[in-house]
């Protein structure tokens, strides 16, 4: 299992913008299925809950903070 907060090339490729996100929450499931689940849909109903991905283009967008 990877640590969390690490993304490999091709969980990147997958999400789009979402892989770096500070609105984007990635969300495992009992099954072991992994979701991104858009904090700003909570706020706003022009955003998917679990968007379609890869997302390459989002109003919304803002890059997480990286701790340092």
């Amino acid at each position: 299992m990877r640590e969390e907060g690490k993304k490999d090339g091709g969980e990147v490729e997958r999400a789009g913008l979402c892989s770096d996100c500070a609105h984007a929450r990635r969300v495992e499931s009992a099954r072991g299925s992994v979701f991104v689940l858009c904090d700003r849909s909570a706020s706003d109903p022009a955003y998917a809950k679990y968007p379609r991905l890869p997302m390459r283009d989002c109003p919304g967008y803002a890059p997480a903070k990286r701790g340092g």
